[in-house]
């Protein structure tokens, strides 16, 4: 009997290890990180005196400071710059995982505002930047509103307008979910850049290094199962641009840095493989997560006026 207790008191000591590291992930991965850590990594501390002027460039020109309430109550906020000459295009930028409009995608207003004409729209998804809540939505709750966004600028600028959506990591995962998921007709193409193919597989990576001792995936399903009782879905079934990615209905242009480890390149592969529209692929050897406009800005920016030139027909592309 002696042994049979002790069989039982380390079974439960095993399951109450494997909650607690479960809502401590979980905390790690869905929950916002308002407060950031300052940046050790030199290549980091110059991105972040990049973003600084972006930003004060971008934000020096006219725009609107948006904002709707989510269903859930939750607060969402965007900011609106409308093109230099009128226009019915338009490009949703959408930012990653604990970062925020600006920060991650003003260094496409040059591009999307000056150079292709668009109306430039920039939300901060929520628990993210000016938009309210705690909790992060991996894709699966921001493509809803990314949604509410569109409904916004289709009853305010007219059902002929058209929109393309352009993400970065899990904003990228975001556009792909849009995408996936019978989007307004407005929409017209997709420019993802290092997106995932399901978040499990990400929260996976991040945790490997600190829970080695055990499979990663067992850790990760107790990060799961928490992250659909406190946030309400499914890390693996309904944040998966991949799962859904037969029902993709508008071109996508896939871009990945070669080097990232925290969303593997193979997983590019993977979404290319299985995208059925029409689709392209830029790749820039080297990069790492989120770096790749940084380490290859011409080849970028040509790679986009070609893609837009293709299935945007009525713009003009600007000669270089």
């Amino acid at each position: 009997m002696t042994i049979i207790y002790i069989l039982i008191s380390l079974a439960l000591l095993f399951l109450i290890v494997c909650l607690v590291t479960g809502a401590v992930g979980f905390k790690m991965a869905c929950v916002s990180q308002r407060v950031k850590k300052p940046e050790t990594d030199p290549k980091r501390i110059l991105r972040g005196e990049i973003r600084k002027k972006n930003n004060a460039y971008m934000l020096s020109h006219a725009h609107e400071d948006l904002e709707m309430k989510a269903p859930d109550g939750i607060r969402l906020t965007a900011r609106y710059f409308p093109a230099e000459k009128e226009t019915k295009k338009f490009v949703i930028c959408i930012h990653g995982h604990n970062c925020n409009g600006p920060d991650e995608m003003s260094h496409l207003f040059p591009f999307y505002h000056h150079e292709m004409g668009f109306n430039y729209f920039l939300p901060d998804l929520r628990g993210h930047g000016r938009s309210s809540g705690s909790i992060i939505g991996f894709g699966a709750l921001d493509y809803k509103d990314i949604n509410r966004w569109i409904d916004y600028l289709v009853n305010r600028f007219g059902s002929d307008i058209e929109i393309m959506l352009h993400g970065i990591s899990m904003g990228a995962a975001t556009s792909m979910l849009v995408n996936n998921n019978d989007p307004a007709p407005q929409v017209r193409l997709i420019i993802e850049d290092c997106g995932y193919t399901n978040a499990f597989k990400v929260v996976g990576v991040k945790t490997r290094s600190t829970v080695s001792f055990l499979r990663t995936d067992f850790i990760v399903n107790f990060i799961n199962l928490h992250c659909k009782l406190i946030a309400g879905y499914d890390l693996k079934k309904d944040a998966s641009p991949l799962g859904t990615m037969k029902n993709a209905k508008n071109p996508v242009l896939f871009i990945h840095g070669e080097d990232d480890a925290l969303v593997p390149f193979p997983m590019c592969r993977e979404l290319y493989d299985a995208c059925p529209v029409e689709k392209d692929i830029f790749t820039v050897p080297d990069a790492v997560h989120a770096y790749s406009y940084y380490d290859a800005k011409d080849a970028y920016d040509e790679k986009m006026r070609e893609f837009i030139g293709k299935h945007f027909d009525s713009v003009k592309i600007s000669a270089e």
